[in-house]
């Protein structure tokens, strides 16, 4: 690391000064340093989350995570499957494969669909950060990124049609560091690369493989200090939950109500939420619908699964059906409700360390037949930084294709259930984040059910 420390405590002072002190006798290369230190020392991850957020933690009983033995820890991960694979390094692109391999964050969401920024780990040698303009300062942080370069981007936004013209110096500049760092080992992997890329890496000497699953099972078990990262992020979601559920009201939009996940994430310091997936009503059969402009009526039930990019990163993965108004529900309702619970409850009590996938699929309580076609996609999913490996599916989705992989400890899984008979009127959504321990299993999320709906 080239970070220095600032001299002064920057962002302290009462007196705001237009220039750092004794600017006008520096030169450019010192300014650069000062500022790129002032800007490392103000990076969000760095202030911490604010005083709701660890309140509220502390209330719990939530310790703090060691994040530089979680980021050591995550990084020896990835570099273990590179050299179980005999890689000399991998090049990520995706930004939850960049904060996983060095906990820092710049534009995720933008850099998701426009490729600006990538990082090179090496088997054996530096983390490489080919960084956006002016961001050098984002990842000084952090402890693990031994060195920032401009970031060469070759979207159509910045090449245009000249896109082969911008591939050839980032392919050259790429296999160049392979080339210095890997003792003659010509062979990467990458995990989100356009065909042209792959092609200027290929040209440029380099043998090009999937670094997706490296990423995936590299991330599939989670430390202690991921655990207690996730505990603090699901909390964090959890409170927002209770905001929410204390305001809905009929006569509010979906909107409305959903904004309140929002805000609460944003004010313990969680990121972004992946999806909008909550409705009210009709709205709720079939599963899907993102959220509206409807308006919530008194009896209508609302359901919603958070898909919650909280604090650190971690993703708290849970969904909830509650009841508007202050009515009792309907039969049909509560027939519903209590089908997604039993099922939920059933397949979780199966998860254990040793059981496989396909077992899984085999022995799980299924959706009756009325409500089978509006099945969801899967029975459970793994969850870490957001949903990961791995996947249980349904058992007539099997095929001699379909892949088997054995539960760990350190693995979390999300176990799903939706419940809406084909051609009906509402449908319930109801989800748990579960740890797979080494004795069987702990359940991750507390949000209670709906005690009106049976919960």
């Amino acid at each position: 690391m080239t970070t220095t420390e600032p001299s002064a405590k920057f962002g302290k002072h009462r007196k705001i000064m237009p220039f750092l002190p004794d600017a006008t006798r520096l030169d450019e290369a010192e300014l650069t340093r000062l500022a790129r230190s002032k800007a490392a020392s103000l990076n969000q991850h760095l202030l911490g989350y604010g005083v709701l957020a660890e309140s509220e933690w502390a209330a719990a009983g939530l310790p703090a995570p060691d994040l530089s033995a979680m980021r050591q820890r995550r990084l020896a991960r990835i570099r273990a499957e590179l050299g179980r694979r005999d890689l000399a390094g991998i090049l990520l692109y995706d930004p939850l494969n960049i904060r996983y391999a060095a906990d820092h964050t710049n534009m995720q969401l933008w850099t998701a669909h426009d490729a600006s920024r990538y990082l090179f780990v090496a088997t054996n040698g530096p983390v490489v950060l080919f960084e956006f303009q002016n961001c050098f300062h984002l990842s000084d942080h952090t402890g693990i990124v031994d060195e920032v370069r401009p970031a060469r981007s070759w979207i159509y936004m910045f090449a245009g049609d000249r896109i082969n013209d911008a591939i050839r110096p980032w392919a050259a500049e790429i296999a160049d560091l392979v080339q210095t760092h890997s003792g003659g080992n010509r062979r990467i992997a990458v995990d989100h690369l356009d065909a042209e890329g792959v092609a200027g890496l290929t040209a440029a000497g380099l043998e090009v493989h999937n670094g997706e699953s490296i990423m995936e099972l590299a991330r599939v078990i989670k430390g202690p200090d991921e655990l207690k990262c996730m505990r603090r992020a699901i909390h964090s979601c959890e409170q927002a939950m209770h905001e929410m559920e204390a305001a809905m009201r009929p006569g509010m939009s979906e909107n409305d109500l959903w904004a309140l996940l929002h805000k609460g994430n944003i004010m313990r310091g969680g990121e972004w939420i992946e999806t909008r997936l909550l409705a009210s009503g009709p709205r709720t059969n079939p599963w899907f619908q993102e959220s509206s402009s409807r308006v919530i009526e008194d009896g209508d039930i609302v359901a919603f699964d958070t898909d919650l990019v909280g604090p650190y990163g971690y993703c708290c993965d849970i969904s909830r059906t509650w009841l508007a108004g202050d009515g009792q529900p309907t039969n049909e309702q509560r027939d519903l409700y209590r089908l997604a619970a039993e099922q939920v409850a059933y397949n979780t009590e199966l998860l254990k360390p040793g059981v496989t996938l396909q077992e899984l699929s085999h022995s799980c309580l299924l959706a009756p037949p009325d409500c089978m076609p509006n099945r969801y996609g899967v029975l459970m999913h793994g969850v870490g930084l957001c949903d990961e490996y791995p996947s249980v599916f349904h058992p007539q989705e099997l095929t001699p294709e379909t892949f088997d992989a054995v539960l760990e400890p350190g693995m979390v899984i999300c176990v799903e259930s939706y419940m809406g008979r084909l051609g009906g009127h509402e449908g319930v959504k109801l989800e748990e984040q579960v740890l797979i321990t080494e004795t069987g299993h702990e359940q991750l999320s507390h949000f209670p059910l709906d005690a009106r709906l049976g919960g």
